[in-house]
């Protein structure tokens, strides 16, 4: 069964959710119903929340907390989050089914302690399509460096029609495919970055507007690394290759840490940092995740010690 998972950043649940959504007992029995299959997040009002839906997951599993009494977690996998929020409502018309069913003056006193509902799949789909303009736009895949028939196929295939089920079996396709992920973080990544390297502060186009910098994830995802902005960096060529290869990683303040020895002093001398510091994305939320960061230094120090 899909659902919505409501959350909200300043959260007293231990929610990662890239990695797990924390949860009380009265949720117990909607959760597990959703093991197996994937979820819509959304951001309810409290807090300044929007409203709105800002990622899907998918459910591997239900965990008691042994730390909290009365409390589980929910592990979510294939996390991704839209280009855009997508509104809870477009022209009135409320994204999930058990809302609109009932007189509109009774939704706020139906979501009371209903932070888990199920979503039918007809709306999945539809929050689905609506949360990735950008990143499966054929017209993005030069700058995106994917192929355009992959974008324009995903797009295709979130559209309604079909036979019973068929149209879910196509979201899940396209959830799934690696080229529509990577384009989902390579959307993400230049736009927290403003299309600059992180470590040499360049910003080159061509005469397309296509950016020189490339999405680099931290943590890689052959090794278990999500696709999402706070294990991205926005880096030139170069800049990738030393990272990829550990000979350069972050300290836990984002310092650039280097094996000096092998880098030579005129690449060095692009390097325009602040006290060491690299660039960092306006919003701090887009900022390297620490969890991602040491994994990452973790191998750089292991093969430079």
């Amino acid at each position: 069964m899909k659902a919505v998972f409501d959350t909200k950043p300043t959260s007293r649940y231990d929610d990662d959710l890239t990695r797990h959504y924390q949860f009380p007992r009265r949720y117990l029995a909607a959760v597990s119903a959703s093991i197996g299959d994937w979820v819509v997040l959304r951001r309810p009002r409290a807090d300044g929340g929007n409203l709105a839906y800002f990622a899907v997951a998918r459910v591997e599993g239900v965990e008691s907390d042994l730390s909290q009494q009365g409390m589980s977690y929910a592990r979510l996998s294939e996390y991704l989050e839209f280009d855009v929020a997508v509104p809870w409502t477009v022209d009135g018309r409320y994204a999930e089914g058990d809302l609109r069913a009932i007189p509109r003056a009774q939704v706020g006193v139906y979501l009371r302690g209903r932070s888990v509902r199920s979503l039918a799949d007809g709306d999945f789909a539809d929050i689905v399509r609506r949360g990735f303009p950008v990143s499966l736009d054929a017209h993005n895949a030069e700058r995106l460096g994917v192929p355009p028939a992959a974008l324009a196929n995903a797009a295709e295939a979130l559209k309604e029609g079909g036979l019973p089920g068929e149209r879910d079996r196509r979201v899940v396709s396209v959830l799934t495919n690696r080229i529509v992920r990577e384009a989902s973080f390579r959307t993400a990544v230049y736009r927290a970055y403003a299309n600059c390297c992180a470590v040499t502060g360049l910003e080159l186009a061509d005469a397309k507007g296509n950016c020189e910098a490339q999405a680099a994830h931290i943590w890689s995802v052959a090794d278990g690394g999500p696709d999402v902005v706070q294990n991205g960096l926005a880096l030139t060529a170069t800049v990738h290759w030393l990272f990829d290869r550990h000979l350069i990683s972050l300290s836990d303040d984002h310092r650039l840490l280097m094996v000096e020895n092998r880098i030579p002093h005129r690449l060095r001398a692009l390097f325009q940092l602040t006290a060491g510091h690299i660039r960092l994305p306006a919003r701090q939320q887009d900022w390297p995740h620490l969890f991602y960061v040491r994994r990452h230094r973790e191998r750089f120090e292991a093969l430079n010690s």
